[in-house]
């Protein structure tokens, strides 16, 4: 079972076919996880069809970073300023940092960005957990969160430069609730092809995350308030060499076991 959205509505799929929800992400997000669950559990009628949409309607995305072993040492390699990434790494605090606002994120089939400005770019393949206004994990969605490395590496004070622009955003286009998927840890991979061969690709799990997930729900909730409900996505430990940096025309696939993929064609974005 998942949730999908629609160019017709929000709706529930599963084996015996795609059936109206009846409601908007956000209402089932303001709900307690159990009354939610009532509620997908419950729907029925006739079948409806409709062209995928991105699986977010009022919803931020946000981002944590330096959650793996592997990124922490990726973001020193880019970086003139190491230290900071390890002492993120080892910190109680993690990083947070707002990604998307619902109308600029991307979903499977559509192009995701690299930006004229920007020599190094690269995807990041993450889990994503949408949780509800009380900060309970209501489902999960496979996220990319597309960066550039050159202007991070440059300066880490441009983060937001590097993770925040077109296309830089894309999550799959179904929520599976996390009664269906589990609590993992769920095994992922990704692969970048061009012109038919692949470039590079990876593979992971999240049993690799170095905080778990409650907690980095937790952080960002310490502050900040989402009572339609928000998706977080949890950092990647699947991180390109050095040589590796994505051009137009390359396709991203990545794939998370019992959660789902995400392919997309890669275009460059901006001036």
């Amino acid at each position: 079972m998942s949730l999908v959205r629609l160019s017709s509505g929000w709706a529930v799929t599963s084996a015996s076919g795609t059936v109206a929800l009846g409601h908007p992400l956000g209402d089932l997000l303001a709900m307690p996880l159990s009354d939610a669950r009532s509620v997908v559990s419950s729907v029925s009628g006739s079948g409806v069809e409709g062209v995928p949409l991105p699986p977010v309607d009022e919803q931020e995305v946000w981002a944590a970073g330096v959650t793996y072993e592997r990124s922490r040492e990726g973001r020193r390699e880019e970086s003139g300023a190491a230290a900071l990434y390890t002492q993120v790494y080892d910190a109680e605090r993690p990083e947070l940092f707002f990604k998307s606002v619902p109308s600029r994120v991307v979903t499977d089939g559509q192009p995701v960005g690299i930006r004229a400005d920007s020599g190094w770019d690269v995807p990041e393949p993450e889990l994503g957990l949408v949780v509800n206004s009380s900060g309970e994990i209501f489902g999960y969605v496979v996220g990319n969160d597309m960066s550039s490395r050159s202007i991070e590496g440059e300066n880490p004070l441009y983060l937001p430069q590097a993770k925040v622009y077109t296309r830089s955003c894309a999550l799959s286009d179904r929520i599976v609730p996390v009664w269906e998927a589990g609590e993992g840890p769920f095994a992922m991979s990704v692969r970048i092809s061009r012109e038919a061969s692949t470039l590079w690709e990876s593979a992971g799990s999240t049993s690799s995350l170095h905080r778990t997930l409650p907690d980095l729900v937790d952080w960002l909730f310490r502050g900040l308030e989402f009572p339609r409900g928000v998706v977080l996505l949890t950092g990647t430990g699947l991180v390109p060499d050095r040589d590796v940096t994505l051009a137009a025309g390359d396709v991203i696939d990545i794939e998370i076991e019992g959660v789902g993929r995400l392919s997309n064609p890669v275009v460059v974005v901006g001036r």
